[in-house]
């Protein structure tokens, strides 16, 4: 049920983040209760969207989506943001006017790459359109308190992807479907590295000139930016398999 006081915008803005959470869970993204999706509401640039702190990805729908402005103070009956969501969504939307979306996950992938000291290595074609666009974060403990918000924000610099180390990944975007695209491509790029560095053997570096030839095909195969062909075929799959994620 669209919730009072909110526009069209808004509303088609809820529709999407739900899908990309509901998509999430059925590819096998998550951890509990935690991490979070979000997005600005595109017609007030100072608020965010994201779920509730005690819902799993797979019971988002997009009028359960709980509003925030960027100091935590709630647009419904809820209490204050905290946590990751206010530490890590609300200052990273807040510092960054030309982001619209951050996505923060663990996986057991993306985890075991933020644990490793090289990072993530240019050995899929998942991985070549994160080259050199990835930065990355020193783990600092649990982002429960705002002193944490500076360091982050400081590692992400310009760049719209940052590893966690021993901890996860961001991922950040102008649009959600590219964003649930871009992660999607990280995790399959984590993970296999993460198979390929579990045989034991030597792995094969793609070659510099490849690697920076291939991040600028990256760019062009959606012209757009905008989850070119995957974003309506996932939309689809949300059709036939949970489309409650609109309510």
């Amino acid at each position: 049920m669209k919730p009072n006081a909110c526009s069209e915008m808004e509303w088609a803005t809820r529709v999407e983040l739900a899908a990309c959470y509901r998509l999430m869970a059925h590819f096998g993204v998550s951890d509990l209760t935690y991490n979070h999706l979000s997005a600005r509401v595109p017609d007030a640039a100072h608020l965010l969207l994201v779920k509730p702190s005690n819902f799993m990805f797979d019971e988002v729908t997009a009028s359960s989506l709980l509003k925030f402005d960027f100091e935590g103070n709630p647009y419904q009956d809820s209490p204050p943001s905290k946590g990751g969501a206010h530490v890590i969504h609300a200052g990273v939307l807040q510092a960054r006017p030309d982001l619209n979306t951050v996505f923060h996950t663990h996986t057991t992938a993306n985890v075991g790459v933020s644990a490793q000291k090289h990072g993530l290595l240019m050995i899929s074609q998942h991985a070549m359109g994160f080259y050199d666009r990835i930065a990355y974060h020193d783990f600092g403990g649990f982002e429960f308190n705002l002193d944490q918000r500076a360091p982050l924000l400081e590692s992400l610099g310009n760049k719209n992807y940052l590893i966690l180390r021993n901890h996860g990944v961001l991922v950040c975007g102008k649009n959600l479907p590219q964003t649930f695209v871009d992660h999607h491509y990280l995790e399959m790029a984590c993970r296999a590295q993460i198979a390929a560095l579990s045989s034991g053997t030597e792995v094969t570096l793609i070659d510099e000139k490849v690697c920076k030839r291939a991040a600028e095909q990256y760019q062009t195969i959606d012209p757009k930016q905008a989850g070119g062909k995957d974003w309506p075929s996932c939309l689809r799959l949300l059709e036939r398999l949970y489309p409650t994620y609109r309510d």
